[in-house]
């Protein structure tokens, strides 16, 4: 006898999917080519079923912000995994950190930014949590590098890190940058091991 998925556990595996599908058009096809539609021929449920879960693409993206931030989060957890000690630890650090900018969830996120930028109640609703996961990222580099941000100039340094990281991220979005990213990373890895 084969056993069935509560209906509870298919329903919460049928969001997900809703929503992951939802990250990566956002990442993949943008803001404005978005719509429920695309995401339920992405995730592989009818559009009724879409609309189920989300009625309106209004609802859909407010619930997107909200799994883009939890899987953002994730990524910054899994970062802090599998780091060499010893030499070479910064530069692997770094390459961490600027993974956390480069994926899908960034990209979808930055098509959220610029949503937000005109559209005051997804703003309202980016806001905090943007707040969030820069204090969370702040607090992992601090972590990974071992640093005591008690020293004067040590806190805006790892700023300037994580504001390298981001901008590495941008530059990679209009083409594959990951050559000159390399060279940048492990000259920056330089620098903050002979600064921190």
């Amino acid at each position: 006898m084969i056993e069935r998925q509560p209906q509870q556990d298919r329903s919460r595996l049928t969001r997900r999917r809703l929503l992951d599908a939802t990250v990566d058009s956002l990442a993949q096809v943008g803001w404005t080519a978005t719509s429920v539609t695309l995401v339920a021929a992405r995730a592989g449920v009818s559009r009724g079923a879409a609309q189920h879960y989300f009625p309106t693409r209004e609802l859909l993206f407010e619930a997107a912000v909200d799994h883009i931030g939890q899987r953002r989060m994730a990524e910054l957890k899994r970062a802090a995994t599998d780091l060499p000690t010893g030499p070479g630890r910064t530069e692997a650090v770094l390459t961490a950190l600027v993974s956390i900018y480069t994926g899908a969830s960034f990209r979808a996120a930055l098509q959220v930014w610029t949503a937000a930028s005109s559209e005051p109640t997804l703003r309202v609703q980016l806001v905090p949590l943007e707040a969030e996961l820069g204090r969370r990222a702040h607090a992992l580099a601090v972590e990974l590098l071992g640093v005591d941000e008690s020293v004067a100039g040590v806190r805006e340094t790892v700023q300037a890190t994580l504001d390298l990281a981001r901008g590495l991220g941008l530059a990679d979005l209009l083409h594959d940058d990951s050559r000159r990213r390399r060279r940048v990373i492990r000259q920056w890895a330089r620098v903050l091991d002979g600064t921190l």
